[in-house]
C-alpha cells in the first residue's frame, strides 16, 4: 500500500505510512492501517482522506527546459532535466528526444516508451518547431536550401523543412535573423548545423512545439506540469 500511494504521488514512503496508520486510507470502503497491505491497482478502490486515488501506469509531463541542463536521466558532468522533476516517484521516467544543453523549450518527460518512439522516429514525420536567432541575414536562397533539404555532413540530405515568421534586425553588435523552423527529424545538432551550412550561426534556440502540442508559455524555464487529457490526444494524434 505505501509503495502504491508513493508511486501515485500522494507522498513519500514515510509520509504515506503515517497517513495509513492514522486511518485516513480506505480500500473498497474499509479502513487500512497497515502499510504492508497488498493492493490490486486494477480492481481495488483506494481513497485517501475521501479522495479517490486512480492508478496511472504512465506519467506525462511538459517541461520548459532551461539552458544548462542535459536531456538525459544521468550524467557525470552536467545537471539533467530529470533533476527538475520534483515528483515523489521518478522511477523509469526519461526525456523524449534530446535538446542540446544550451537549447531551451518544450521537452516531454514520460515513462511511455511507445509514445517516445512515435514522436521521435523519423519515419513518423512528427513536426518539431523551433524559434531561433541567427547571426547575419538569412536570405531567400538560404530559405530555399533549408526548405528543399540540404547537406549537413551526414550520409544523406535533410528532409524538407519549413521556415516561417522570419524577421531581420540590427543592433550595435550586428545583423540578426529571427525565425521559426519546423523539421521532422532529430539529427544531432540538426537545426544548428542547417543554419551553419548557410553561414548563419545560431545564437539562441528554443523548441516551441511537438506535433500539434504547443509549449505552455506560462511555464517559466525549469517549470513543468502534467499534460491534460486533451494535450495527450494532441500528442497521440500528431
Amino acid at each position: 500500500m505505501d509503495k502504491y500511494l508513493a508511486e501515485m504521488s500522494v507522498g513519500t514512503r514515510n509520509e504515506v505510512k503515517k497517513i495509513i496508520k492514522s486511518g485516513q486510507v480506505t480500500v473498497n470502503g474499509i479502513a487500512v492501517l497497515k502499510p504492508e497491505m497488498k493492493v490490486n491497482e486494477e480492481t481495488d478502490k483506494v481513497c485517501v482522506c475521501g479522495t479517490d486515488i486512480y492508478y496511472k501506469k504512465y506519467v506525462y509531463f511538459m517541461l520548459n527546459k532551461p539552458a544548462g541542463y542535459v536531456s538525459a536521466t544521468k550524467d557525470n558532468k552536467y545537471k539533467t532535466v530529470i533533476e527538475l522533476i520534483k515528483e515523489n516517484n521518478k522511477s523509469g521516467i526519461f526525456p523524449v528526444g534530446r535538446l542540446d544543453i544550451d537549447t531551451e523549450g518544450m521537452l516531454i518527460i514520460t515513462n511511455d516508451g511507445a509514445l517516445s518512439h512515435k514522436l521521435m522516429s523519423p519515419r513518423k514525420h512528427v513536426d518539431k518547431k523551433y524559434f531561433l536567432v541567427a547571426e547575419g541575414s538569412v536570405t531567400d536562397n538560404d530559405i530555399k536550401q533549408i526548405e528543399k533539404g540540404m547537406d549537413i555532413g551526414d550520409d544523406k540530405i535533410t528532409l524538407p523543412a519549413k521556415v516561417s515568421d522570419i524577421k531581420h534586425y540590427t543592433d550595435n553588435k550586428g545583423i540578426w535573423t529571427s525565425m521559426c523552423l519546423t523539421i521532422h527529424e532529430g539529427r544531432y545538432h540538426q537545426v544548428k548545423r542547417m543554419l551553419w551550412a548557410v553561414g548563419k550561426p545560431v545564437t539562441y534556440l528554443k523548441r516551441i512545439s511537438i506535433g500539434k502540442l504547443k509549449l505552455d508559455e506560462k511555464l517559466s524555464p525549469g517549470e513543468y506540469r502534467q499534460l491534460s487529457e486533451e494535450e495527450l490526444k494532441l500528442l497521440f494524434t500528431s
